[in-house]
């Protein structure tokens, strides 16, 4: 017997929920439906079936598979010589518990990489070349060697030594060379380095580079293969109130700013790349325009485009310039995410980033032809980035609610649990995830927040449950503001939204943080005269929203502002202008903008421009007047711009994401499996093979009518429509129209069959 037939019976004598967790964990050995055990064990053997299988393991089931490597010779056509159950804890017992060992054990025959027989363990032969290190690393002595004197090490030797490690650390950490052999001059760069313990002497021809200087090449966790239990991390503990205010904190700060990247693409959207990304000098403009950093930039355009909020397109209105064929600008759907509560922006955002697979924090970063990363570009596109970003996360979600854990511990503690994974958490890598994460608020002072915990619940109301708990931990919104002498206007928290957008209107923002200041002008003031605004509701917005008397200055200004605005008006002839005081009009004429604008008097209150409205607008007030526009009626218009909005198009074919199939679909196919072997294992009588001639075809339609008659079991070998034949047990019930209608036995249900797909008949004995 092959140790595929082995596997064979020994996954036929699972349960079917074993069966069952096993295709959940190994969802490939599904696809196509294996017609028998046989089948399915070959697919389980599988190299690269069983290599995706092993990305899961930790430190202390590569352990358990090295060991029974060690152990036995594994070959295909033979098995390995096996392992027992007390030999195993023998080996391994002085460094892990007996109830670890059981559970890593446990794991390794659920993904059927270790099967049994009685107190034998057997290991499939191809999950031997999943180890993440050389052979014997976890079963023989542990390297002395320690991070700092690696490092030391590295420092004191010279650049040829080093690129020989450089080279081995990213290739492989066994080479061959003659320098290896006795009686080589000692000043030969591996000789250097084997007399500094930086590499290993295997054989005369043969060096191989220790795991911890592999590591710390890679800037990798510095692991120990030999240690086997998970490293303890240093922790850090603050209150769950203390950790969600720090969070919600950082959550204003991210919808503020994010308020401001929408509104500087929309006023001016960025030209796209050839590309397809943002290029540096645009990102420069948003980062100056929003008052943040160039990375946080960064983070926020890609945020964004994420969350489908800014897309790349051609805008409406277009741009003034057509120096690119696609910008970037903000979409329809920016405007109602504007006018939601705090909280649902919020969440669409986390959503967002968590399955962003994109690191924005490469931005800036050199690429192989020392280019720099462009933000949006698809130079960012890393597929397992939700992956890492996930399982950072989770784990800061195993410990107790305000508890912190170290940068390089959940580097150490990933590098343990996934070895084959370990350079995804190297220490800068894990900074920036957390560092991502605090700036969404997902974090707070190093600790998950109460939002986040709801939000990587994973149930279906785990979006509603963590914009719940974020609505919670922001301040309530405050329905007034303190008005100060110097004519500043502080807001003590957020504002409702109505109140922010007056304030806003006008005054101008002179620095934002938990307080607001903003700052009341006579261009603020203009600019809320001009969209539409009476001096008497400015008055009443201080009066009726002010817990500080209105300061007498503040009066003055408005009103004076008030006064000499509208004095001048402008309206469309292309544009007109007109005063009720001529001599103003008068004094316009004789300026210097008139000829600019080349304006007309045709009446001593009037005068006609042919620029646009905007334009007479901005140069008049540019010149030194007051000039407010008005509509045919003589009302005054808001003739702000807008902003640049892009319609989303909607992908014609949207990316594939395979869908892991339903437990109910996988006991489907266990019993369909099942079926099958009882098919293969059962004797035979009578039987017909069909080969396309009328002869056989009549006597396969008349073994079944017979079949059907007396209420005999048939096997029955079956093509579906793509293609996979397989064979059923079944009892026939009714042949006619082309079609067999039986009873399947596994089941219990009624199944139909085309008959011009069954390929074979044979009666049950």
């Amino acid at each position: 017997m092959t140790a595929t037939d082995s596997l064979a019976d020994w996954l036929g004598s699972r349960t079917d929920a074993q069966l069952v967790a096993l295709l959940e964990l190994r969802p490939d050995l599904a696809v196509p439906l294996p017609s028998s055990m046989t089948v399915l064990a070959a697919r389980a053997e599988q190299r690269a079936s069983v290599l995706r299988a092993t990305d899961d393991l930790d430190t202390l089931e590569f352990a358990v598979v090295e060991a029974l490597a060690v152990h036995g010779v594994t070959r295909s056509d033979r098995p390995a010589t096996p392992l027992s159950r007390n030999d195993l804890h023998v080996q391994l017992g002085e460094r892990v518990t007996a109830a670890a060992l059981k559970v890593a054990l446990a794991r390794l025959t659920d993904r059927a990489l270790v099967w049994t027989s009685g107190d034998d363990l057997h290991l499939v032969p191809a999950a031997t070349e999943g180890l993440p290190w050389p052979i014997g690393s976890t079963t023989q002595i542990p390297d002395s060697l320690t991070e700092s004197e690696v490092v030391t090490g590295l420092a004191e030797i010279a650049p040829p030594e080093r690129a020989l490690l450089d080279k081995l650390a990213a290739t492989g950490p066994r080479g061959r060379t003659r320098d290896a052999a006795p009686g080589t001059p000692v000043d030969r760069p591996i000789q250097q380095l084997l007399s500094r313990r930086l590499l290993r002497w295997i054989d005369e021809e043969t060096v191989e580079l220790p795991v911890t200087v592999g590591q710390v090449l890679r800037r990798e966790p510095v692991t120990d293969p030999h240690a086997l239990m998970p490293p303890e991390p240093r922790l850090s503990k603050q209150t769950s109130a203390e950790v969600n205010a720090v969070a919600a904190g950082e959550v204003g700060e991210l919808l503020r700013h994010c308020t401001d990247v929408l509104e500087a693409l929309g006023q001016a959207p960025a030209p796209a790349l050839r590309a397809g990304g943002l290029g540096v000098r645009e990102l420069r403009r948003i980062a100056k325009q929003t008052g943040v950093d160039e990375a946080r930039a960064g983070l926020l355009v890609e945020l964004l485009a994420a969350a489908r909020l800014v897309e790349k397109g051609l805008p409406d209105p277009p741009p003034e310039f057509d120096s690119a064929d696609d910008f970037w600008a903000p979409t329809p759907a920016a405007d109602g995410w504007r006018e939601a509560p705090p909280a649902r922006r919020w969440a669409m955002l986390a959503l967002a980033w968590l399955d962003l697979d994109r690191m924005p924090w490469m931005i800036g970063m050199r690429d192989a032809n020392d280019k720099p990363l462009a933000a949006l570009s698809i130079e960012l596109r890393t597929a397992h980035a939700p992956r890492d970003r996930r399982a950072v996360l989770n784990l800061l979600a195993e410990y107790p609610s305000g508890t912190a854990v170290d940068p390089a511990d959940i580097g150490r503690i990933m590098a343990w649990r996934s070895p084959r994974w370990r350079r995804h958490f190297r220490s800068e890598a894990v900074e920036h995830i957390l560092a991502e994460a605090a700036a969404i608020g997902f974090i707070g002072r190093g600790a998950l927040g109460s939002p986040a915990r709801a939000l990587l619940h994973g149930a279906a109301t785990s979006a509603a449950d963590a914009e719940a708990a974020m609505e919670s931990a922001l301040p309530d919104p405050v329905d007034h503001v303190l008005v100060q002498a110097d004519l500043t206007v502080i807001a003590p928290g957020p504002l409702t939204p109505e109140l922010q957008q007056r304030v806003a209107l006008v005054a101008d923002v002179e620095s934002a943080g938990a307080a607001t200041v903003y700052r009341v002008g006579e261009t603020s003031v203009r600019r809320a005269l001009d969209a539409g605004l009476t001096a008497a509701e400015l008055h009443g917005l201080f009066t009726m929203h002010s817990r500080t008397p209105v300061p007498q200055a503040l009066t003055y200004l408005i009103d004076d502002v008030a006064r000499r605005h509208g004095q001048l008006r402008a309206g469309m002839a292309q544009s007109f202008v007109r005063s009720d005081d001529p001599a103003l009009l008068a004094q316009v004429l004789g300026a210097p903008v008139a000829r600019t604008l080349a304006l007309r008097a045709i009446a001593p209150s009037v005068a006609i421009a042919q620029a646009p409205l905007g334009e007479v607008l901005e140069q008049l007030r540019a010149a030194g007047f007051a000039p407010a526009g008005e509509d045919s009626g003589g009302t005054i218009v808001d003739l702000r711009p807008r902003g640049a909005r892009i319609v989303v198009r909607p992908k014609a074919r949207q990316p594939y994401r395979p869908t892991p199939p339903s437990t109910e679909q996988l006991e489907l196919l266990v019993a369909e499996l099942r079926a099958g072997e009882r098919a293969a294992s059962a004797r035979y009588g009578q039987a017909v093979r069909t080969d396309g001639t009328r002869t056989s075809t009549q006597a396969t339609l008349a073994l079944l009518q017979l079949a059907a008659r007396v209420r005999r079991s048939v096997n029955i070998g079956y093509v579906d429509a793509q293609g996979v034949a397989t064979q059923r047990v079944v009892e026939p019930l009714k042949v006619g129209n082309g079609q067999l209608d039986a009873l399947d036995p596994v089941t219990g249900a009624v199944r139909h069959f085309t008959l011009h797909r069954i390929a074979s008949v044979a009666l049950l004995e």
